[in-house]
């Protein structure tokens, strides 16, 4: 079930490239959720990461977890 939110969530993920080479990425409407890389694979691994953790937080502190719906 976590695999299937991530999945969905990395669907609305932007990718930046900054001016030191890194990329910067963000899912957008899930607040606070960034992830960062040398490349645009490491980026994204950090993203899965960052998702899954905030999805484990939010419940264990009965916080509300945003639907992701599909485009």
């Amino acid at each position: 079930m976590i695999q299937q939110y991530v999945d969905q969530a990395l669907r609305r993920a932007r990718y930046d490239k900054l001016d030191n080479n890194t990329y910067v990425a963000e899912i957008v409407g899930l607040q606070g959720v960034i992830g960062t890389g040398d490349s645009i694979e490491s980026c994204r691994d950090e993203l899965v990461e960052v998702i899954e953790e905030w999805v484990l937080v939010r419940i264990s502190q009965g916080l509300p977890v945003p639907e992701i719906r599909s485009r």
